[in-house]
């Protein structure tokens, strides 16, 4: 008797252990899954208008009677520029819709109206709202160029002798921030190098290097860089030539250049953005000893070369670039 009560018991604990409990079950029930969806609050903005130079920002809000997908994609009437904010669930909050202002797809958004658009997937009815852009985003940190005042009288440029050469700033629909950007276009079969620019420190103001943080980790290099379709694949490299002893000029011998090669593989305007700690030292592409105290100085930054390169065998190669610039703690966020 004892032995069939010992068996009924542990029969009875594992049965129990096994059992599933109702309030632990994960995921959507099957009766959620095939529902039909169902907007329980209508989609909305928490302000109708912002003034994202001063940091402020915007944030949407629905909830649905079901998780789904969803996306809102939000587009300037003016700039054509969109921003996308995408998520799951049955709610979109303040905790998962934030927009400050910054752009998914190029152009940078302007001083204009708005159109933001709420799409689920699997469902065919979108919601729209409106909303107005008072100022755009401001973007703190270190401007190298951005073009607007054309190219500064202090850069220093080269443009080799090929044909249908092209490194002059343009103002036309391309540009991705402000009314310019610099194009880079030629043909040259003899050489890796279509043409360079110098950015010396020299030409921001009195001193011989950047007004850069002195932590490498917290000092990030970022650029928007174009590639062009159905032309040869464009290299962009960035040297980074340090100025150790603070006397003025960049000896190669013996003081620190950092090189960041881009090789542009895309279509359109792309966000490119590095920590400069990251930065290695190049030789004919390949990874190298630096040649100083091998320490990122981004501190003692005297000079940056902006190189644009080809593959001479491959023909005519075309890239444009604009907003190159340094930020702090983290990467620009246009």
């Amino acid at each position: 008797m004892n032995k069939l009560i010992l068996i009924v018991s542990l029969l009875l604990i594992v049965f129990i252990s096994c059992r599933k409990d109702k309030k632990t079950i994960d995921g959507p029930s099957i009766a959620e899954i095939y529902s039909d969806f169902k907007l329980l609050d209508n989609f909305k903005v928490s302000k109708d208008s912002v003034d994202f130079s001063t940091g402020d920002q915007v944030n949407f809000s629905a909830s649905f009677n079901k998780i789904v997908s969803w996306q809102i994609t939000i587009t300037g009437l003016t700039s054509k520029a969109v921003k996308i904010i995408k998520g799951d669930g049955r709610i979109i909050s303040v905790s998962n819709s934030v927009w400050n202002g910054s752009t998914t797809k190029f152009p940078v958004f302007g001083t204009e109206p708005c159109i933001a658009k709420l799409k689920i997937a699997n469902v065919a009815d979108s919601f729209i709202v409106n909303v107005k852009i008072i100022h755009p985003k401001k973007n703190d940190g270190f401007i190298v160029a951005d073009f607007e005042a054309g190219l500064n009288t202090k850069w220093t440029k080269f443009i080799q002798s090929g044909a249908s050469m092209d490194f002059q700033v343009k103002t036309d629909s391309f540009a991705p921030e402000g009314k310019k950007y610099l194009n880079m276009a030629g043909t040259v079969n003899w050489d890796y190098l279509i043409g360079l620019i110098d950015f010396p420190a020299i030409a921001y103001g009195t001193s011989v290097t950047f007004p850069l943080s002195t932590n490498p980790d917290a000092t990030y290099f970022n650029c928007l860089i174009y590639g062009v379709p159905n032309t040869n694949s464009s290299l962009v490299l960035f040297q980074f030539k340090e100025d150790e002893n603070g006397d003025g000029t960049f000896n190669a011998n013996n003081e620190d250049e950092y090189d960041y090669q881009v090789n542009v593989d895309w279509e359109g305007w792309k966000l490119v953005s590095v920590r400069y700690s990251d930065i290695v030292t190049l030789v004919n592409g390949n990874p190298s000893a630096a040649k100083g105290n091998a320490l990122h100085n981004p501190d003692r930054l005297g000079k940056i070369s902006m190189l644009h390169l080809a593959n001479p065998s491959n023909g005519f190669a075309s890239t444009k670039i604009d907003f190159i610039m340094f930020t702090n703690n983290k990467p620009l966020e246009p």
